[in-house]
């Protein structure tokens, strides 16, 4: 079938959740919703929506394409199929103590933020933190001071559309800096071919890694299992304070012993909550950021380790931006050779590898699909076992019809929307 515009996008379960469509439609007549089984998604708020399909010029939920990437001279050559375009890979922290503890690992991607308000002219940073009254969920904020940035570190492992909050950056005064998800920079891209007045104004997009995100059901979910109500919670965070840092709750009024677990076992138990497009994005690392962090997993955690990043330069100007934030004293880094992302992060490179075989099943049933051009699915795909192959594709087909995904998803009836179209 035709897509049409983005809320069938999420009923056939193509949603990333990124809010970039809420942002491109002239006539705003796109609302978000959070699905509390499944993530934020689109609403059309009105029954005589045209047929210009804008929004899904905007939607990388819809369609993501590396254009010409393979042809940067500089670009790591082996790291091209499994990671996208990597000019350097350094690992690192922020010079800031309170900055880099407070961060999920090492504090990176808020150093280079302040970095760039307090040398580099920009405006401010728009990113996620969590909301003001109901902490265990997010929404999108401009960051503009230091102390502004360390109230909103951390990982946030609930749904976040900081895409919708592109107009801050078009309206601002100078450039401004966007922190986002992979998918969320996708869509920051999509929108930057768009509308020119927001590219003006796009002064660096950082990337963060991410294995999927969980509903806000998982975080409830969560919650329930320690005796806990949302709405006695005052503070929630998933990480930092530490690295890897703990899923962290303050409850109000204060109870006797706070909420505290590992980071291991709240994301072990949040995972099992992400929807299923996560299970069809093949870009773990923000491919089409100017600089991505993530955690290097490739050794073991010492009890008490100060955090740490690993950091891939993917544009010139994500290098001039890193090397500058070096020399002003804002980062502490060293190169570090390609073997040590595949280390890091194997599991989104397996997950990389499921794709094509994943997209073959839904496509075997004639079901919509993403479409996802320059990432060499099908060469990753070919380099799993057999047993592996196999897997992805009746994996795939199994969960299809348990899950009954042949027939639209009804979102808008479970989140007590009516749709009006």
């Amino acid at each position: 079938m035709k897509i049409k515009n983005v809320e069938q996008v999420a009923q056939w379960r193509m949603c990333l959740g990124c809010g970039a469509c809420a942002y491109g439609c002239n006539e705003k007549k796109i609302k978000l919703i959070d699905v509390i089984s499944d993530g934020i998604r689109p609403v059309i708020q009105t029954n005589d929506c045209g047929t210009c399909e804008d929004c899904l010029k905007f939607c990388p939920g819809y369609e993501i394409s590396h254009h010409d990437f393979n042809e940067i001279p500089e670009a790591i050559e082996e790291l091209k199929q499994g990671w996208g375009p990597v000019l350097e890979l350094w690992e690192g922290y922020a010079a800031d103590p309170e900055i880099r503890y407070k961060g999920s690992s090492g504090g990176l991607a808020s150093a280079l933020a302040l970095y760039c308000i307090e040398n580099e002219n920009m405006y401010g940073v728009v990113h996620t933190g969590a909301k003001k009254n109901e902490p265990w969920k997010n929404e999108t904020v401009l960051s503009r001071t230091r102390d502004e940035l360390l109230s909103r570190t951390g990982s946030r492992y609930s749904p976040a559309s900081p895409c919708d909050g592109l107009e801050k950056i078009e309206k601002a005064p100078s450039e401004c800096v966007f922190i986002g998800k992979p998918c969320d920079i996708s869509g920051v891209r999509k929108a930057q071919e768009q509308r020119p007045a927001l590219d003006d104004k796009m002064g660096l997009a950082i990337g963060i890694f991410c294995a999927g995100t969980p509903s806000s059901l998982g975080t409830l979910e969560l919650l329930k299992k320690y005796n806990l109500e949302s709405s006695g919670i005052s503070e929630v965070r998933y990480r930092g304070n530490g690295w890897p840092g703990h899923f962290a709750v303050k409850t109000n009024p204060p109870k006797a012993a706070n909420l505290k677990i590992t980071y291991l076992e709240a994301w072990g138990f949040l995972q099992k909550y992400r929807p299923l497009r996560c299970y069809l994005c093949p870009d773990g690392t923000s491919e089409f950021a100017d600089i991505s962090c993530g955690d290097p997993w490739y050794r073991e955690i010492k009890e008490g380790e100060a955090g740490q990043s690993l950091v891939l330069v993917r544009t010139e100007k994500g290098k001039k931006i890193l090397y500058g934030a070096m020399n002003a004293g804002y980062v502490v880094l060293k190169r570090t050779g390609p073997a040590v992302l595949t280390r890091s992060q194997e599991n989104l490179l397996d997950k990389r590898r499921t794709i094509w075989g994943r997209l073959l099943a839904r496509r075997l049933f004639l079901l919509p699909s993403p479409t996802l051009k320059g990432f060499s699915l099908f060469d990753n795909w070919r380099q799993l076992t057999l047993k592996d192959k196999v897997r992805s594709v009746a994996g795939t087909i199994r969960r299809i019809i348990k899950r009954k995904h042949l027939i639209p998803y009804k979102y808008l009836s479970q989140a007590g929307v009516r749709s009006t179209k």
